[in-house]
């Protein structure tokens, strides 16, 4: 973390045996960061509901203040170009 505290709204729909919801959670902990995580490993309606809002079915998927970042390999790339600790400082809206 780097200087300012990270105070965005992160979800991560994810499965509990899945290595890149791992890395994906590892990467956001050393970031400082809050992150709800929503099992959807036995929810079909949570699957849908990312299928329609991402157009993936894969886990993770990553929500920063309610938008899409992607999965792993995204915030991942987003972090070493430095572009994920600004998105992770904005406060939640509303």
């Amino acid at each position: 973390m780097l200087g300012s505290a990270m105070v965005a709204e992160v979800v991560m729909y994810r499965t509990p045996f899945c290595p890149y919801c791992t890395r994906a959670a590892m990467l956001l902990a050393r970031k400082g960061v809050a992150v709800r995580e929503i099992d959807v490993s036995n929810d079909p309606e949570a699957r849908e509901r990312i299928r329609k809002e991402t157009g993936s079915q894969t886990v993770p998927q990553i929500f920063i203040n309610g938008r899409s970042v992607g999965g792993f390999d995204d915030i991942a790339a987003l972090d070493r170009r430095g572009a994920l600790d600004p998105l992770l400082r904005e406060p939640p809206v509303g």
